[in-house]
């Protein structure tokens, strides 16, 4: 198994695929999202699954930080934002475009959540913090399961 961290760098609406892609099934606390307003950061803190080490069985998850720049707003949907402990799970990050180069960045998660992001420009970094753990179960999604 690779432990490389892995680093990624979205500058692009084209560049997004692959962060969605590595964040799937990341798992985070509600109290390890931070919007900076003035400094128009927004930061988020996850444990994602290791799904590009193509591992049989549980796998592995490694804490991973997103920071987006440039953001000129921060929505939430159906997220218990003021409870820090609450628990989401990230399906997908997709970019609608607005005014060239910015639009919205959409963070869905799973039971209908999202938080909505208005940017300037696309300017998303995830990086790896730790070393890999074994996961305590691997991510499922039966209704795509079944499709295949």
């Amino acid at each position: 198994m690779s432990t490389k961290p892995l680093k990624l760098l979205a500058e692009d609406a084209d560049d997004i695929a692959p962060v969605s892609a590595a964040l799937q099934d990341a798992v985070g606390q509600m109290g390890d999202f931070s919007y900076e307003p003035k400094a128009r950061r927004f930061t988020l803190a996850l444990n994602r699954f290791r799904w590009e080490a193509g591992e049989q069985g549980r796998g592995h998850r490694v804490r991973t930080a997103v920071q987006i720049g440039g953001v000129l707003s921060a929505k939430g949907h159906r997220l218990k934002q003021a409870s820090v402990d609450a628990v989401v799970s990230l399906l997908s990050i997709t970019f609608e475009p607005g005014e060239a180069p910015g639009g919205d960045l959409v963070f869905t998660f799973s039971g209908g959540g999202a938080l909505r992001l208005t940017v300037e420009c696309v300017d998303v970094l995830m990086a790896d913090l730790t070393d890999p753990w074994r996961a305590a179960a691997r991510p499922s999604h039966p209704d795509q399961d079944e499709a295949s």
